[in-house]
């Protein structure tokens, strides 16, 4: 048995809904979301790179 809450990260090379298929699979549920940008450093100035985007899951037999 996993931990009964983990959490999810989008991938770079997934969409939203194949990372909560991949949770899904694996028997978790989405039961919180959060974001934040991340940066990198470009000629000394911070740069917007992409949004990191997490998923809290639980376990889905914790709702049976």
């Amino acid at each position: 048995m996993g931990k009964k809450q983990i959490w999810y990260e989008v991938e770079e090379n997934e969409t939203i809904e194949e990372c909560l298929a991949r949770m899904q699979k694996d028997g978790y549920i989405a039961m919180g979301r959060k974001e934040e940008p991340v940066f990198q450093i470009v000629n000394g100035e911070p740069t917007y790179l992409r949004q990191k985007i997490q998923f809290k899951a639980m376990l889905c037999q914790e709702f049976e």
